[in-house]
């Protein structure tokens, strides 16, 4: 059982209610001590059980083989889809009051990360059942309210209707605070994402409207009442539940992948060309602009064969359902493709 577009929260036969608010905002905006400070101020005011998860804290900050390497944005992705699968996971137990396993086919550190950032406040803890490990909902969970915060940079817009607090920073002070960090993010990953990023707009999306955009250097959580008062509205507006079809997503996968394949061709095409035209205007020498076409041509046969076959190696998202969401994930790939040129030039 999945949770369905709408406002952010599930109400639960018999049991406490259940709410879901995504923090966003740039690296650096200050999410993670908001969310900390919002975690204890609605434990000790409102006796709520708030669990915060930190996609940062979970998720490996580099590849699996020890390289040291930075993961790219499509294993990024890969990343997150498995984390959301185990909130998924913990959901359902909240939602039908069972035990808790590690889904099929996850990756053991990733699961432990999300298991360990779960009991350390308080939300499950261990057991062995008939010889198996599984983990058991905290009484607090099922006997109060449950709101969790998630706190990660969400600057892919999706489909899901979520309480959001959108924390405002300018660039400079994430820039300053990022170079602060014992391991900084590149200053040019902070740039693109800043240009990416899509502030909460009610008006065009109407699963934003329980949606609060908050000036991260000028107004602490402790005194904010508007805070509260969205997650009170969230809480009182639950969404419907849906049943998996799981057929029926892979038939739609299939259907819309065959619509938009010519469209992907024609519009990645035009894609290449202007970055080629932005590499020449940034007088890249001529042989690396030659690699670079290579490059992206052979990313681009990649991403085609991908939503062909319906493999998962770049386009990681469930079901590919509009011709943005290949466009947003090739130009992803891309702009790590053409950093390693453009840095060359400085």
């Amino acid at each position: 059982m999945k949770t369905a577009a709408g406002s952010g929260e599930v109400t639960v036969d018999r049991r406490s209610k259940l709410g879901l608010c995504v923090l966003c905002g740039l690296p650096a905006a200050g999410k993670s001590t908001f969310a900390r400070a919002l975690a204890l101020r609605l434990r000790q005011e409102r006796d709520w059980a708030v669990g915060v998860l930190s996609y940062d804290d979970m998720l490996p900050p580099a590849l699996p083989d020890g390289a040291g390497t930075q993961p790219r944005p499509s294993q990024w992705k890969m990343f997150r889809q498995e984390l959301l699968k185990h909130l998924e996971c913990f959901l359902v137990a909240v939602i039908g009051g069972g035990q808790m396993s590690a889904p099929p086919n996850s990756t053991e550190a990733v699961w432990e990360d999300f298991i360990t950032c779960l009991k350390k406040q308080d939300l499950i803890f261990s057991a062995a059942l008939e010889a198996q490990p599984c983990h058991l909902l905290a009484k607090t969970v099922v006997s109060r309210p449950l709101f969790l915060v998630l706190d990660d940079n969400f600057y892919y817009q999706n489909s899901l209707g979520f309480c959001q607090l959108f924390l405002d920073c300018p660039l400079e002070t994430c820039l300053l605070r990022n170079g602060q960090r014992p391991q900084p993010l590149p200053n040019e990953t902070i740039h693109l994402m800043e240009r990416k990023i899509e502030k909460p707009n009610p008006e065009k999306n109407s699963w934003e409207h329980n949606s609060l955009m908050i000036q991260s250097t000028a107004c602490p959580v402790e005194a904010s009442l508007e805070v509260t008062d969205l997650l009170l509205t969230a809480l009182e507006n639950p969404i419907k539940c849906v049943e998996d079809n799981t057929e029926q997503k892979e038939t739609d996968r299939i259907i819309c992948s065959t619509n938009i394949l010519h469209k992907a061709d024609e519009t990645l095409r035009r894609t290449i060309s202007q970055t080629m035209k932005e590499a020449k205007d940034e007088q890249i020498p001529l042989n690396n602009l030659k690699r670079l076409a290579e490059e992206l041509n052979r990313l681009k046969a990649d991403f085609l064969e991908d939503l062909r076959q319906g493999n998962r190696k770049y386009l990681c998202f469930q079901q590919t359902t509009d011709l943005s969401d290949v466009i947003s994930s090739f130009c992803d790939e891309r702009d790590t493709v053409v950093q390693k040129y453009f840095s060359k030039q400085h």
